[in-house]
């Protein structure tokens, strides 16, 4: 049979552009992309470059003391939010229009339409087209998850932090989750008043709990209004009196687009939490968790199969139960991060178009967490390591010369989860700044097995907060 294509994506994100101009531009296949939204995904449109973007502009507010305890005449400024979305929304332009030219130059064709599978080598577009392909590879993320109870539409969800006319003088943040804790320090930072619900007993699950409860307590220090075994029992909008007293719908019947929502909308939202209290806020933010986009693709009809929450079932080569169908990225739920996605997606290409079955490695994936302070880590955290063996923890905490000179509280945190039989280093947690870049290097040597002993054979750099990694000689407890 003969196709369109050799290979048709959907879905414009990181992963799915970079098996696109690959499988294009080095394997000389005939591929083509589609895209219903922006070309760059969640990553590059509506997740870690504006966010990082806006960590770094928070991070600008505790400047100026710091700058007078060394010594210099700066006085505290105001953040002009107007200023600082122009200047994102143009950049995240720009990005858009590089990932338009890569894979135009690449020789990839692109469709600005929703695509959905019709069969196994079909692909139907929302302009009517059908187009048909050799592989189909879905690479369409995921999105925000919008909590299921009254009024939920009163909030928004981290696609709409980034195009706020204002921003709200008091906030609620729900979630525990590292977007929630996230833009808890990047809103507080902004000079919003920051709350934040979380219905567990700590923040940040799954991550070291040594590392996310000093991550909790610098928020709290910091002034971010933080509640544990928290959440949201009721809410709606403080003007729902005068909605009924105007003959408009009860808040609870009001849907976006609906007569009388833009008017109740506008005004605080009230809050009933588990913990008894009733408090207004200008705006709610909902960030919890994420859903794979597969919801009308036809995915299933065909015999793809899916997850409980939708994500694709793939084998360790991305590929589904339909032979000619692949996925990669926040779509399949593995490792739901961006250099994760464009990895699944380069061991795709080698495995169709190179005849180099390549399985995709997730094993020991560093990572970072934007919080303030900032947390990497790479490999098992202390708790996960001590469930399957025998285990020494080499920690140390303290203030950095820094904020030591300035008279700031803030504290960092190095650790080391090593192996008593091997003597490997089975995790390394960092919670400082510029964690996300130490974590990067130390991921090398973890990656590639090194023992506690090839870490203290290294000499340390001085002074600085990551000797600290390298001069830890006594363990702190063993397990």
């Amino acid at each position: 049979m003969e196709f369109d294509y050799d290979l048709f994506v959907i879905g414009g994100g990181s992963g799915g552009v970079r098996a696109a101009r690959v499988a294009a531009g080095e394997a000389g296949a005939k591929v083509a992309l589609a895209e219903e939204d922006r070309y760059g995904g969640t990553c590059v449109i509506r997740g870690c470059v504006p966010k990082k973007l806006m960590v770094f502009a928070s991070e600008y507010r505790d400047m100026p003391a710091s700058a007078r305890a060394y010594g210099w005449d700066i006085q505290d400024g105001s953040f002009d939010w107007d200023t600082f979305r122009a200047r994102l929304h143009a950049e995240l332009d720009r990005l858009e229009g590089v990932y338009r030219n890569l894979l135009a130059g690449s020789g990839v064709e692109t469709f600005d339409a929703r695509a959905t599978v019709k069969d196994a080598h079909t692909v139907t577009l929302s302009t009517g087209e059908e187009k048909t392909a050799k592989h189909i590879l879905i690479a369409t993320g995921g999105r925000p998850h919008w909590p299921d109870m009254p009024n939920a539409h009163l909030g928004m969800v981290s696609d709409d932090i980034f195009h706020l006319e204002k921003l709200p003088k008091r906030i609620l943040i729900v979630g525990g989750g590292y977007i929630a804790c996230e833009f808890a320090g990047i809103l507080h930072g902004l000079g919003c008043e920051v709350t934040q619900f979380y219905r567990g007993a700590q923040i940040l699950r799954g991550f070291d709990d040594e590392a996310r409860g000093l991550i909790a307590d610098a928020m709290k220090e910091r002034g971010i209004d933080l509640h544990t075994g928290t959440t949201i029992v009721e809410m709606h909008c403080v003007g729902t009196a005068e909605a009924d007293a105007m003959g408009q719908a009860p808040v609870e019947e009001v849907q976006h687009g609906q007569p009388g929502y833009e008017e109740i909308g506008k005004g605080p939202v009230r809050v009933k939490a588990t913990n008894g209290t009733i408090r207004d806020f200008d705006a709610v933010f909902f960030a919890t968790g994420r859903t794979p986009n597969t919801e009308g693709l036809g995915l299933e009809e065909l015999g793809v199969e899916l997850g409980r929450n939708g994500a694709v079932q793939v084998d360790e080569y991305s590929q589904t139960k339909v032979p000619s169908i692949y996925a990669i990225g926040d779509v399949t739920d593995r490792v739901n991060l961006t250099p994760v996605a464009i990895r699944e997606g380069m061991a795709f290409v080698n495995t169709v178009f190179h005849g180099n079955p390549t399985p995709v490695d997730h094993d020991l994936i560093p990572s970072a967490v934007f919080t303030q302070p900032e947390m990497g880590t790479v490999g098992l955290t202390e708790e996960q390591a001590a469930e399957q063996e025998e285990i020494e923890v080499y920690c140390t905490s303290f203030r950095p010369m820094q904020s030591a000179f300035a008279e700031q509280p803030d504290r960092v945190l190095m650790k080391l989860i090593v192996s008593k039989a091997s003597r490997k280093v089975l995790g390394c947690h960092i919670v400082a700044p510029g964690a996300g870049e130490m974590i990067q290097l130390a991921g090398i040597a973890v990656k590639m097995g090194a023992t506690k002993e090839d870490f203290d054979r290294t000499v340390a750099v001085h002074p600085t907060m990551s000797e600290e990694i390298v001069t830890m000689r006594n363990p702190t407890r063993s397990r």
